[in-house]
Parts: C-alpha cells; sequence; structure tokens
C-alpha cells in the first residue's frame, strides 16, 4: 500500500453513510479518498449487497476493494432501537449524512432531515434517490437504469434503427454520486461561512437520478422548445456536429475521429489528400457540414479502409487531428499516458496477494487524495467507533448479545 503523510484536504471532515450499492457509497467514496473520516453502516446480515457484485476474490466484490476505500464500517441492526440511537448520534456528530434509501425511511427511524435538523441546524443531509423527495413519483424505486431511461441519455444511444442501448457502466448512479459531492461542498462553505458546526445553517441536497442525468443533456431543451428538434439515436456519431465519429480502419479496429472544429476539419482533409473537400467553401463551417454529413464521414471512412489503427493515429496526430483508439481495460493498462499519469496503484489484500486499484481523481498538486485501506470486512471497525462515542467493552459485548451489531 502506498505510503503518504498526506491527509487530505477534507481531514477532520466526518460522515456518516447510510445506504447501499452505488449512487451514495460512491458520493462517501469521493470524500473519503480526500481525508474525510467516513463511517459506513451496514446491516449485519451481510451488509452492503455490493460486496457480493460482479468478480469475488474469497467470497467478497472486487468493486468493494474500490467502493468502500478508506470506509470505516459499523454494523448496526436499524431494526433495534438501540441501533437507530448509535445512527442518531453519529449523524449528530457528522458534518454530513449521505444516504439513499427511499424517501421516507430514514423518517421512520427518526434520522430524516427535519428531526436532525431540530436538533442541530447546521445538519447537512445529502439525499440521493431516484426521484427526489418531492413529486408523485418520489416513492417509486428508482435505479439508475431508470433515471437514465428518464433523463434522456437512454433515448439518445445507440443507432436509430435498433433499441436504445445502456452505457456499459451504472453512469446515472455514478453521475448522480458526483452531483452529490458538488452539493455536499457548496452546502458545507455555506455552513462553514454562516457560522459553523452547531452554529451555522445546514441544508439538505436534494439529487434524484434522472435529474442528474437531465442535468447532461447539453441543449435538449432549448433545441425542442424553440426548434421543435427532438434529438435522435445518431451511433457514434456526435449529432450536429461534423465530423466526429467512430470508423474501422483495415484491420477491423475502431478509431474516434473529431475533427469538427473549422481549422480542424481541414487539416484533417489535407491529411487524408481529400484537397477537395478541405477547399470546399460548403464545408467551411460546421453548419455547412452538416448538410453533408454522409459525404464527409464516407470519405473518412475510405480513408481508414486503407489504414492500420497505429498508421491512422500517426498521421492524425501529426496533423493536429484530435483521434483515439477506443480502448479496453487491457489496453489501459500498459498505455504510456495512463502510465506516466500514474492511474493505478498497486495494493495487497490481507492474504498478501496482489491488487492494482484505479488512482484516485481529480489530481490536486497540494493536497491530493490517497488510499489508506482498501474496503474494510463487514463490522471491522464497530469497537473503533463505539468507543468514540463513549461506549465500554461491556456495552459493546452486550448489543453484540443482544443483535444490535
Amino acid at each position: 500500500m502506498t505510503a503518504t503523510n498526506n491527509a487530505g484536504p477534507l481531514a477532520g471532515i466526518k460522515v456518516l453513510e447510510l445506504g447501499t450499492l452505488i449512487a451514495g457509497p460512491f458520493c462517501a467514496r469521493m470524500l473519503a479518498e480526500f481525508g474525510a473520516e467516513v463511517i459506513k453502516i451496514e446491516s449485519p446480515d451481510g451488509g452492503d449487497p455490493i460486496r457480493k457484485w460482479r468478480v469475488l476474490k474469497d467470497g467478497t466484490s472486487l468493486w468493494w476493494s474500490v467502493q468502500s476505500r478508506n470506509k470505516k464500517s459499523l454494523t448496526l441492526n436499524m431494526k433495534h432501537a438501540q441501533g437507530r440511537e448509535i445512527a442518531r448520534k453519529l449523524a449528530l456528530e457528522a458534518d454530513i449524512i449521505i444516504e439513499n434509501y427511499r424517501p421516507g425511511v430514514l423518517e421512520k427511524w427518526e434520522l430524516g432531515y427535519e428531526q436532525l435538523k431540530a436538533l442541530d441546524p447546521s445538519t447537512i443531509m445529502v439525499r440521493l434517490s431516484g426521484f427526489g423527495q418531492t413529486g408523485p413519483m418520489k416513492d417509486l424505486p428508482g435505479f439508475g437504469a431508470i433515471g437514465e431511461s428518464m433523463g434522456g441519455l437512454r433515448y439518445v444511444s445507440g443507432h436509430a434503427d435498433r433499441p436504445p442501448v445502456r452505457v456499459g457502466v451504472s453512469i446515472g448512479d455514478s453521475v448522480a454520486a458526483l452531483h452529490g459531492v458538488i452539493g455536499a461542498m457548496m452546502a458545507l462553505r455555506h455552513r462553514d461561512a454562516t457560522g459553523g458546526k452547531h452554529q451555522g445553517a445546514g441544508q439538505m441536497v436534494d439529487v434524484a437520478l434522472y435529474e442528474s442525468v437531465f442535468n447532461l443533456m447539453e441543449s435538449l431543451v432549448p433545441e425542442f422548445d424553440h426548434a421543435g428538434v427532438v434529438r435522435e439515436r445518431t451511433g457514434g456519431a456526435l449529432p450536429g456536429i461534423v465530423p466526429s465519429n467512430t470508423y474501422t480502419t483495415k484491420e477491423g479496429e475502431n478509431i474516434v475521429i473529431a475533427g469538427n472544429g473549422d481549422a480542424i476539419f481541414k487539416r484533417l482533409m489535407l491529411a487524408m489528400g481529400r484537397i477537395d473537400l478541405a477547399g470546399n467553401p460548403e464545408l467551411e463551417h460546421n453548419d455547412g457540414r452538416v448538410r453533408h454529413t454522409r459525404q464527409i464521414d464516407d470519405a473518412i471512412q475510405a480513408w481508414c479502409d486503407t489504414q492500420t489503427i497505429d498508421g491512422a493515429l500517426a498521421v492524425l496526430q501529426a496533423a493536429d487531428v484530435p483521434a483515439g483508439k477506443i480502448y479496453s481495460v487491457r489496453d489501459m493498462m500498459t498505455d504510456p499516458q495512463f502510465l506516466a499519469r500514474e492511474m493505478f496503484e498497486q495494493h495487497q489484500f490481507a492474504d498478501g496477494s496482489p491488487v492494482k486499484l484505479p488512482a484516485i481523481s481529480p489530481k490536486l498538486s497540494a493536497t491530493p487524495g490517497h488510499t489508506k485501506w482498501l474496503g474494510p470486512t463487514l463490522g471491522q471497525h464497530n469497537d473503533e467507533v463505539l468507543r468514540s462515542l463513549g461506549y465500554s467493552a461491556d456495552a459493546i459485548a452486550a448489543m453484540k448479545r443482544d443483535g444490535v451489531l
């Protein structure tokens, strides 16, 4: 494990994570990576389901190593009054509470935002849910796939003659998590500017998965409202911006070429030997090129048919045209750019076997994030957290016997 003395820019910030799977835990993960103390409450009955998702090592997900790095695991039976009491104490100590249950669950446990705010007006709670805390759909289950669909992303993804497709990762959950991080930082800044913990003004950060996806949808709304345009699926192309598409080289490799700037387009055509297109006044600006999309794409594909992937990239890089191979994880692991930027961290599991994790982003020059430990075992920090709340060894032992932990 990489050693560092850097405490991180969020050192001293306490975060309570109440939630499972992706959106809430990813939000808390980023805060933990940059120095916040994150206590994750898990059910004693197996913990977060993501512990068993995808590829496992010794019965635990490899994803867990990343999603819960730097977090402390505390098991609490939230059906038990004492479990809820402990959670409430932690919530009132925390600078930020992150939760992604269905609206109403925390209120049943007397851990809702308004309930905690009545005890401490500086409470900051980040609430991530499918549809937000209000509206007619607020009580419906809403996973990332639903958010991606309702938020508009799925409709424009894929080819026009086929059903919509999904991105190969849980992008809706992850985008919502990033909105949660941004909201948490703004709320923390406001609280500190108005008096700090226990004195300043807290607030609720209400993140809906579908709204987070919707926030990415560029000019979708004004194009429809003003011009009646409904953006449709366009395969690998960037709609209305030409040329920017995916092409195939003679060996069957895929290459993305983005020659959509006016000067870039001219350089691209000259690099391909298409002086006729480079000098065509109708193609000088994007609006003209859009009317000739098929002609331009066909010309680029015809050139790619004569090139290897490495040959095409060399020509385009020499011409200062943005282009790139579509990477698999195998490509990433040996790529000079990934390696130069130190985008992989080498760690060890408890049994000594090695594992690489993705490095922490973004890169801060003075206070970078770092990995202190991999995802914890279930309840690994029970004694530590409870002792910090003032519980004695006998009291902790009694809670274990009574099924609280």
